[in-house]
């Protein structure tokens, strides 16, 4: 027989109830983004790796909208802490949705958004190995301030000290209470309704337990975190930056380490979910934002912005353009100073340049529109060229219509394609044109007034005899 003890459904609990009162916002803090992702999700991220039976979100402050941003998460539950009395009362109330008694909970913060599963893992293995009721993680800081403090006798945790509860030896101790617990779940509930709230804050506060396990002959133990920046928590906005720029910086470290060249690493802005392929080359002042996937070998060039958006192998994105909720496909060009908005699609080899604004419009393969030009609700075919100054008039005012212009077309520069319309396969349509009916394929089309010349118009007016 294995001398393993078997291995019992592990339960998290996250506690994401508090006000936040130091980030001055409207936005609960566990909402608040970081580099792409509200924090309270990487906490949630770092529980599935665990395979939990069950995760349950404690939730207070602004409870219906961290429920909203929950919703629909499948295994991930709510229970309402009201009022919000301390840490213990907070997971006291999460005793109806963990019924069953059997199993471990780990308990973590929403606001604690660098923790890894690797050190989630290591917990949990301290805490069988132990044969723990209880096991705390701890860190070593020099600056320990505003931590609770790890009490040991003869080596053994006995208690742990709030930094406004502590005695001035106390708060010498350099140890400190990470704020994430694994507790066997049989004597949690009990022991949680024998905490007290004798304390400056008039609070159940959580690292009690350790006390009163202790008292009741339960065993409890500690893991210390080797790296101590892992249980750093976000309470205001200058410690959210900080906390951004370590994940910034860390998902840069990644991207160079896959053959990813950035310029100027301090000045490029990824967020944590983008995918980019090996040999593309970002310059200064890119922003890479949601679940943006750039492909290989593509160069995008500074003070480019791309949010949720596909990029194929060899794609190049020119100065300042914003690429938005859109796909390009490979060996297209963007830009500079171009507007792709949601909805457009660039088939391969595609060109849109200079001031060029798209929108929900699709261009075929190897079609161009290379210079000032705004394509709304359109559909281009392949190695159409639309000419500079085109517009499409999609919008009557009540309702957005479409042009479709047909493969190997050529609009001329300053047309105006006022929808719906269609310019056939092969179609030309001359320059200055407001083309309000379909072009046939093949056909030229010519839509502008006739031009009169006035002889000595000019020097008329000026000598004041009229300009007729």
């Amino acid at each position: 027989m294995s001398d393993n003890p078997p291995v019992t459904p592990v339960h998290v609990v996250i506690l994401a109830a508090g006000k936040g009162t130091r980030m001055r916002s409207a936005t609960p803090k566990v909402l608040h983004p970081l580099a792409g992702l509200p924090m309270l999700d990487f906490a949630l991220r770092a529980a599935t790796r665990l395979e939990p039976a069950s995760v349950t979100v404690v939730v207070g402050h602004q409870a219906d909208v961290v429920q909203a941003h929950l919703a629909g998460r499948p295994g991930v539950g709510t229970v309402v802490q009201e009022p919000q009395l301390g840490t213990g009362h907070a997971l006291l109330q999460t005793e109806p949705a963990l019924p069953s008694r059997d199993g471990t909970v780990v308990l973590l913060s929403g606001d604690v958004p660098l923790l890894t599963s690797q050190t989630l893992h290591a917990l949990l293995a301290a805490h069988r190995e132990a044969g723990a009721a209880a096991t705390v993680i701890t860190a070593i800081l020099d600056r320990p301030y505003g931590y609770g403090r790890i009490v040991r006798r003869s080596g053994a945790i006995v208690r742990i000290v709030e930094e406004r509860d502590g005695s001035p030896a106390e708060r010498e101790i350099r140890e400190i209470n990470a704020g994430i617990y694994a507790f066997d779940l049989p004597p949690l509930f009990e022991a949680l309704r024998g905490i007290g709230a004798a304390n400056t804050q008039g609070e159940y506060y959580l690292p009690d337990l350790v006390a009163i396990y202790r008292r009741r002959k339960l065993p409890v133990a500690t893991w210390t975190v080797p790296n101590a920046g892992e249980i750093r928590g976000i309470n205001s906005r200058s410690e959210l930056a900080e906390v951004n720029r370590m994940v910034r910086q860390q998902k840069n470290e990644e991207l160079m380490a896959a053959g990813v060249t950035l310029v100027d690493p301090a000045t490029t802005y990824i967020d944590v979910d983008v995918q980019v392929g090996p040999d593309t080359v970002i310059h200064p002042g890119v922003h890479l934002e949601g679940s943006t996937r750039i492909g290989a070998a593509c160069e995008l060039h500074a003070g480019v912005r791309i949010v949720n958006s596909t990029l194929g192998d060899r794609v190049t994105v020119l100065n300042h353009c914003v690429v938005t909720d859109s796909r390009v496909d490979a060996a297209c060009s963007v830009g500079p100073f171009a507007h792709l908005r949601p909805g457009t699609a660039l088939g391969e080899g595609a060109k849109v340049g200079n001031f060029v604004e798209l929108k929900k419009t699709t261009m075929g393969p190897g079609a161009k529109a290379n210079h000032l030009s705004y394509l709304g609700d359109a559909s281009v075919g392949e190695r159409a060229n639309v000419g500079a100054g085109t517009i499409t008039c999609n919008y009557d005012g009540v309702s957005k219509h479409e042009t479709v212009i047909g493969k190997r077309a050529f609009v001329g520069s300053d047309s105006t394609l006022v929808a719906p319309v269609t310019i056939g396969d092969d179609a030309y349509v001359a320059a200055g044109s407001a083309i309000t009916g379909d072009v046939p394929p093949g056909a030229l089309a010519i839509a502008r007034a006739h031009q009169e010349n006035k002889e000595g118009w000019v020097s008329r007016r000026k000598a004041g005899k009229g300009g007729h």
